[in-house]
């Protein structure tokens, strides 16, 4: 190759020979990439014009002098400092594309560090073309996206960068890393696992009542996926088996309409590898991807993830089925950092189910609404919400103020009708409650009373010091956030193995049993909390409809336990609906009536104003400011089970592959708790690692209750 040639990448081969890839070869295969990512949704010009120009700016000198002079490929000459590029495109689209010159030169300055509020790309703009950069742009007519006003603009502009972003880096990747660019995807077709899914079904009796109701649900999920695309909701009581069901009709909808894969959501990460699991049961191994916090892409290169094809699936989602988090999805739909946003456009053309709909935070339910309304509208995607107790998520609703708004779905379609009345159908147990308040040791005696119950409380003190209190006879399980993965999962694991068996299985746990984990128990106890709460919690009661008799569910105050934020809302909202709920606590109408009461409680739908924000066009700073976890939290690492020695012997690189498997033994912490921790030398940072930190010795943790702490630690409730 000449010395003369804009170069874009250098490679080192096995011969030890470099090899480069010219700017012109890079550019045209990005467009081309970044050209098929758009053309989905009818917008392919802008994406051929994006990977044109992204890389212009490697034209300038001072780019040139650095890339030869540290690649080797010539260091007669040592370069200068600046050498940034990518502000030489978003110059060059400003100028030759008008109005929407400014669209596409978000994505083009941002390709490396995240996209720019609307004043830094002004200053961005207001720069000088370098002298030496060839002006060759061609002008061409660029499709009109269909947006509603400024409210969808920021969306358009994330799914632009997200095209760019993708192309960019697989073809880097492709010529840097051809052996790693090989091990992408694979998957198999919708077809195909729509007919995986089918005989998975088949193997299934409608033999009981319950059955028989799940087959009717699976069935009309069938009728009503051939329906137009749109947002659709699935509201079936817990053990109706609304989890397959709502696969079976993300699948078939997905098939109707050319739809590229299925994206589910869930509230919970201690409960996702268990939903992950059960579909890769169903669909093999190579078809379901897991992604959620303990399973992140960064932005900077890991060396360690290159060979494994799930770790680069994380990174663009090429996967026909992804499970991901709740903060996972939302925060990437509004975030500035390009390897958040790179999976974007597989949102596009694709099926989102969100998982337990009641729980997404009521404080940015408005900003999580306008996205998916976004990503309905201009990219052709179809949102499915699935829930036992169906938020009010269509029309508008009014909040505390007559200020305070939350503009819902326009139109949500039921596929199950109301008529059907499934609540009455499924009903397996009745909810009661006890009308005194309880210490922790009368009610720890009314659960040793029962030789099979859960007991679900709101705090993980409560849940310790309750779990404390119970006569230790058959199998006593405690489960709390204050347990690392691994451990919760062998604990769940232990309490299913003991419902199978004759004898004693008591549980206390905290709420993060509630969604996700199916386990049947004929007696529950539920410390008063919202009624979806409740009713999550009665849905672990007589699940199957195995006993002759309803089961039995109650609601109980602890005396002097803590009572706070929208916990106590949520409390008082299924209060003050109680009279007219009557006994029917699990009617669609008393569901409804608590979120209406609910959402009038509220504040406001956008505690984070992005709403603001879209309008200045200030992404940086809405990427920045959207957090679903208002409090962060520092995952410290405990010595758990025959791995205990791992945290304490790592080796001077942790990469990727072992980040992940330290994961299943970190215990989330508050800043605050982790501080008085790590000033009582009961936690340290890891050895030349900063930013890794683990328990000193084994004392602290306990093998059935997890990480012990102080009171004031115990009374924190960590919801996700």
């Amino acid at each position: 190759m000449k010395n003369t040639s804009i170069i874009s990448h250098v490679r080192v081969c096995a011969s030890g020979d470099l090899e480069i890839q010219t700017n012109e070869e890079h550019q045209k295969e990005v467009a081309r990439r970044a050209e098929a990512f758009a053309a989905k949704v009818g917008l392919g010009p802008w994406g051929r014009v994006l990977g044109l120009l992204h890389d212009k700016g490697k034209e300038r000198l001072a780019f040139q002098t650095h890339i030869r002079y540290h690649s080797g490929f010539d260091t007669s000459r040592r370069p200068t400092d600046e050498h940034t590029h990518a502000y030489v495109g978003a110059l060059l689209a400003a100028k030759h594309f008008g109005p929407a010159g400014a669209l596409l030169a978000y994505a083009i300055a941002g390709h490396h560090a995240g996209l720019h509020d609307y004043g830094d790309l002004k200053e961005t703009l207001a720069k000088t073309l370098p002298a030496e950069v060839v002006d060759d742009v061609a002008h061409c007519a660029l499709p009109q996206p269909n947006a509603k006003g400024v409210a969808d603009v920021h969306h358009f502009v994330r799914f632009l960068f997200s095209c760019l972003v993708d192309a960019d880096y697989l073809d880097t990747e492709r010529f840097m890393q051809p052996g790693e660019a090989a091990k992408r995807g694979g998957g198999d077709g919708i077809e195909a696992l729509l007919g995986r899914l089918e005989a998975h079904l088949e193997k299934f009796e409608a033999n009981t009542r319950v059955n028989r109701i799940r087959a009717q649900v699976q069935e009309q999920c069938r009728a009503m996926a051939r329906e137009a695309q749109g947002v659709y909701s699935l509201t079936v009581p817990t053990g109706g088996g609304k989890t397959l069901a709502s696969v079976l009709w993300a699948l078939r909808h997905a098939a109707a309409h050319g739809l590229e894969r299925v994206v589910i959501a869930i509230p919970y990460t201690s409960i996702i590898a268990q939903t992950a699991q059960t579909l890769r049961e169903v669909f093999g191994e190579k078809n379901v991807l897991e992604h959620h916090s303990n399973v992140q892409a960064s932005d900077s290169e890991d060396n360690d993830k290159r060979g494994n094809p799930h770790c680069l699936a994380t990174e663009n989602w090429d996967a026909p089925i992804v499970v991901t988090t709740n903060v996972q999805l939302f925060e990437s739909l509004l975030s500035h950092r390009p390897s958040a946003c790179r999976k974007l456009h597989r949102v596009a053309r694709a099926v989102v189910v969100l998982d337990e709909a009641q729980c997404l935070p009521l404080e940015h339910l408005q900003p999580i609404v306008d996205a998916l309304k976004a990503y309905v509208r201009m990219f052709g995607t179809s949102v499915l919400l699935t829930t036992a107790s169906q938020p009010a998520l269509a029309g508008e609703h009014v909040g505390s103020t007559t200020a305070t708004k939350l503009q819902g779905f326009e139109n949500v379609r039921e596929i199950v009708p109301p008529e059907w009345r499934l609540h009455e159908q499924l009903r397996r147990v009745s909810l009661s409650a006890i009308d005194e308040r309880l210490t922790h040791a009368e009610l720890a005696a009314r659960l040793a009373q029962h030789e099979r119950v859960l007991c679900v409380v709101n705090t993980r003190r409560d849940a310790a010091a309750i779990f404390d209190l119970l006569p230790d006879e058959g199998t006593t399980i405690h489960l709390s956030r204050l347990m690392c993965t691994a451990h919760l999962r062998e604990q769940i694991k232990r309490m299913r193995e003991a419902l199978k068996r004759e004898g004693v299985v008591r549980v206390v746990s905290t709420q993060l049993i509630e969604a996700g984990v199916d386990v049947d128990f004929p007696v529950v106890y539920r410390q008063e909390a919202g009624l979806d709460s409740v009713l999550q919690a009665a849905g672990r009661c007589n699940r199957e409809g195995r006993m002759q008799e309803l089961g039995r569910a109650y609601v109980f105050a602890l005396e002097g336990s803590c009572r706070r934020g929208l916990t106590v809302k949520a409390n008082d909202a299924r209060l003050a609906i109680a009279p007219q709920a009557g006994d029917d606590c699990f009617a669609p109408e008393t569901v409804e009536a608590y979120f209406d009461y609910l959402y009038a409680q509220v504040e406001t739908f956008d505690t984070g104003r992005m709403a603001v924000a879209a309008n200045e066009m200030r992404l940086r700073t809405m990427g920045e400011d959207f957090r679903l976890i208002e409090d962060a939290t520092i995952d410290v690492l405990v010595p758990y089970g025959p791995d205990a020695g791992l945290i304490y012997d790592l080796p001077p690189t942790v990469g990727g592959t072992l980040r992940r498997k330290l994961a299943d033994y970190a215990v989330p912490l508050y800043y605050r708790d982790f501080q008085s921790l790590f000033d009582l030398g009961i936690i340290e940072q890891a050895d030349h690692h900063k930013g890794l930190f683990r328990m000193v010795g084994q004392n602290y943790y306990d093998p059935r209750k997890g990480l012990c702490t102080d009171d004031r630690i115990l009374e924190e409730t960590f919801i996700v």
